[in-house]
C-alpha cells in the first residue's frame, strides 16, 4: 500500500543551520498493515509524516501509494488518499462549525463541490450510527459547536473524520500527546477499532513505547533518518520496553536520550 524508497531530506541546506533529516529512508507498508514508528527527537518521524503527506517535499527518493507516485503530487491532491490526525487536537476540526457539518466537510474530502441542501438526512443517518461508535454521546449533539467539546472528544472526533472515507493511508502523528493518560488510552482503543473493522493501513508515531508495543502488528525504530529496527507478528507480541532499549543501544551505539518516551 506505501512504498518509500531511498528518500532523502535536509533543511536549510549549505547554512550554518543544515539540517539532514532522511538519509535514504525505505519503507514498505502492506495492505491493513498497522505500524508504530517510535524513535529519539529528531529521528525524522514526523519528517516522515510529512513527506508522505505533501507538507514538504523530498531532496530525493520517491512515495508510492498504491501504485500511484505521489512524491510530487501537491498536498491538495492527495488528501482523497490520505487520513491524518495531528498532535493538537485542536488542529483536525473547525472549533466554530457544528459536529454535523465538520463531518460533512470529512465525508466531501476529494470530491467537486456543487449547490444543494448541505447535509442531507441520509447523511445525518450515517453520522449519527458513526458518531455511536465513539461511545461520546456525540450522536446526540449534532448541531453543538466543535468548540465546546473536551480535547479527547475532538481528538475522536477527529479520528472518525479522518477515516469516514476508508482513506488508503491512516496517519496518526503522536495524536495522544496532548490528552490526559485515561483519555488517551481511550482514544487509542477507539484508534485500533476504527482501523481493524475498516481494514485500514496506518502509520502510527507515539512517544509511548508500551503504546508502540500495544497496537498495530508491526513496530519500526528510527533514529538520525533511518529505520534501524522492524518488528512484527509474534516476536512483537513478546517484545518489552527494556527489549527496545536494548536494541537501540546495540544498533545505534548510543544509550535512548528522549527523556518523554522513558517517563511514559
Amino acid at each position: 500500500m506505501l512504498d518509500i524508497g531511498e528518500l532523502y531530506k535536509t533543511f536549510n541546506a549549505y547554512t550554518i543551520n543544515e539540517k539532514k533529516v532522511l538519509k535514504g529512508l525505505n519503507l514498505t507498508l502492506n495492505e491493513s498493515d498497522f505500524v508504530t514508528v517510535i524513535g529519539g527527537n529528531g529521528a525524522g518521524k514526523s519528517t516522515m509524516l510529512n513527506m508522505i503527506a505533501g507538507v514538504h517535499y523530498p531532496d530525493s527518493g520517491n512515495i508510492r501509494l498504491d501504485g500511484i507516485d505521489i512524491t510530487r503530487m501537491p498536498e491538495y491532491k492527495r488528501a482523497s488518499y490520505l487520513g491524518r490526525v495531528f498532535q493538537d487536537p485542536m488542529m483536525g476540526t473547525a472549533a466554530g462549525m457544528e459536529i454535523e457539518e465538520n463531518l460533512a466537510l470529512a465525508y466531501r474530502r476529494g470530491k467537486r463541490r456543487s449547490f444543494g441542501w448541505g447535509i442531507t438526512k441520509a447523511e445525518k443517518e450515517l453520522y449519527v450510527e458513526q458518531l455511536k461508535k465513539l461511545d461520546l454521546g456525540l450522536e446526540n449533539r449534532l448541531t453543538t459547536k466543535v468548540g465546546l467539546l473536551s480535547g479527547g472528544q475532538r481528538q475522536a472526533l477527529t479520528l472518525l473524520m479522518s477515516a469516514l472515507k476508508n482513506p488508503k493511508l491512516l496517519l496518526l502523528d503522536e495524536h495522544t500527546a496532548a490528552l490526559d493518560p485515561k483519555t488517551a488510552q481511550k482514544v487509542l482503543e477507539l484508534t485500533e477499532k476504527i482501523v481493524k473493522e475498516n481494514s485500514l493501513t496506518a502509520l502510527m508515531i507515539t512517544h509511548n513505547m508500551k503504546h508502540a508495543i500495544q497496537y498495530g502488528n508491526r513496530l519500526i525504530m528510527m533514529h538520525e533518518g533511518k529505520i534501524i529496527y522492524d518488528i512484527s507478528g509474534e516476536e512483537k507480541k513478546h517484545l518489552h520496553v527494556k527489549d527496545l532499549l536494548d536494541k537501540f543501544e546495540s544498533v545505534s551505539g548510543s544509550e535512548f536520550a528522549n527523556d518523554r518516551m522513558l517517563l511514559s
